[in-house]
């Protein structure tokens, strides 16, 4: 099937204890699991783009990130259409550069998706801790850890309900935060950092917001990890991601605009919950739309942070499955949830938020924004070769849906993906090399172990084999 690995064809038992549950998720429920996974980007984590690059910094950021994701979705719908698998980029790069390629997406997907609710975590210690509930930080991430993982454990189409509804609380609270700061909008407010010029810190603060940028739609290219439990994903899988996709823009554009404009930049700039920060500082102090606002504003962390669990789950079972990753981390139990795939990484999240706050209490969580961006975006670029290199080596690949722009779509999100990998870098040596160090040590257990013992029927690589066969027949 591939040079330099070898497979192992496994029985049907070995299938059968790692099975799915299918049928679970529409189009709109698709939808709704994309803008959870995002919606806490509104909330909290943009604004340190605002240190970085002043609001135009920011602004030009976030255009550009738009335009990458935008991109990007266009591209992501047609591939999963047309291979539908719990791996999706780890499935998407498998089919288009081979095992390691398949295998190195992967891993920099699982990367943002196990560090991102980490992120998240210290975020909502910082919402509890601003309303006064809790001082103490810790307890917070243990009880998320504990409590949305077991929800997860008890049943996915349980869990994307639940995960939709507490979405839809989330969507209110942002629209009554728009609503009531409209009123206090003075585009004056904008520009308080720095010298009050639209890039304060010049071109580079652009770049450097980029990272920031990124938080208002990070993780909408979970999506397709849903395909194994969807009930048409060839029809569904571009109508949920899309549909997404556009309910972010909007998502953005107000926050972006309203937020900074009614309390002023330099308020935000390193508050670790900003939206409830900035309706005090337009009306003066705690205020009915404060409270509401801080209160509801939680079910958005916890919407993303319940949601990208789903989503690492979803991305370790599929390495593992396929041998690339130890097996017994794909095994699901009799509600057919991969309980290892949610348990290991969360354990793991939980001492990151611990550790990072412990260390680091003012940036600590801007650290860990970090790391999942420098993943997220070497995925994309991956991902978005994958696109350009199926378009050309297999033509005649059914696809359901179809890129509009085709490779030149994807080629603009394949560009823009380059830049803000660079920009991690710029911005967080330290993170940019964490995430580096990892992609290493995982390569090295690929090239030392895991390629010699790939499971040959699992669906990612069955999908390359049929493909090759095809190829060595014509």
């Amino acid at each position: 099937m591939a040079k330099h690995v070898e497979y192992e064809k496994v029985g049907d038992e070995y299938l059968e204890h790692r099975q799915l549950k299918r049928g679970a998720a529409g189009w709109v429920l698709l939808a709704g699991l994309g803008v959870s996974y995002v919606i806490s980007g509104d909330f909290a984590g943009w604004n340190f783009g605002l240190a970085q690059g002043g609001w135009g910094g920011l602004l030009v950021a976030t255009v550009l990130m738009a335009t990458m994701y935008t991109c990007m979705v266009f591209g992501l719908a047609e591939l999963a259409s047309a291979l539908p698998v719990a791996g999706a980029g780890y499935g998407f790069a498998r089919r288009a550069l081979g095992p390691l390629g398949g295998y190195a997406t992967g891993i920099a997907i699982l990367i943002e998706y196990a560090i991102a609710p980490a992120a998240i975590s210290v975020f909502i210690g910082d919402y509890v801790k601003a309303l006064g509930l809790l001082d103490a930080t810790w307890p917070v991430y243990l009880a998320c850890y504990v409590i949305f993982v077991g929800i997860h454990l008890w049943g996915v189409g349980e869990a994307l309900r639940l995960m939709f509804v507490i979405t839809g609380v989330a969507v209110v609270a942002l629209v009554a935060f728009v609503a009531g700061m409209i009123p206090k909008f003075d585009s004056s407010k904008l520009f308080d950092i720095g010298d009050g010029s639209f890039l304060p810190m010049g071109v580079t603060g652009a770049w450097g917001a980029i990272v920031f940028a990124i938080w208002f739609f990070l993780a909408v290219e979970g999506v397709p990890l849903a395909a194994e439990e969807a009930r048409d994903p060839k029809r569904d899988m571009p109508r949920g991601i899309i549909a997404a996709m556009v309910t972010l823009l909007v998502f953005a554009a107000a926050i972006l605009l309203v937020a900074p404009g009614g309390a002023g930049s330099k308020v935000l700039e390193a508050s670790g919950n900003p939206l409830p920060e900035a309706v005090r500082a337009a009306y003066g102090g705690d205020t009915f739309l404060a409270q509401l606002v801080n209160y509801v504003g939680l079910a958005g962390l916890v919407a993303s942070f319940f949601s990208i669990i789903y989503a690492y789950s979803r991305q370790l079972f599929a390495l593992s499955r396929a041998g690339y990753l130890p097996r017994w981390l794909s095994k699901t139990g009799k509600r057919k949830t991969p309980y290892l795939a949610l348990i290991v990484p969360g354990t793991i999240g939980f001492a990151l938020a611990t550790i990072m706050k412990t260390v680091d209490p003012v940036t600590g969580g801007a650290r860990l924004i970090n790391i999942a961006v420098f993943g997220a975006a070497l995925s994309y670029v991956l991902m978005m070769v994958s696109h350009i290199v199926l378009r050309k080596t297999a033509p005649d690949l059914p696809r359901p849906y179809r890129t509009p722009g085709g490779v030149v779509t994807t080629g603009v999100a394949l560009v823009l993906a380059v830049a803000a990998v660079i920009a991690t870098f710029f911005v967080d040596e330290i993170a940019a090399a964490v995430t580096a160090g990892i992609v290493v040590i995982a390569v090295a257990y690929y090239w030392f172990y895991s390629r010699h013992h790939l499971v040959a029927n699992a669906p990612e690589e069955e999908f390359a084999a049929i493909a090759k066969a095809e190829a060595e027949l014509d």
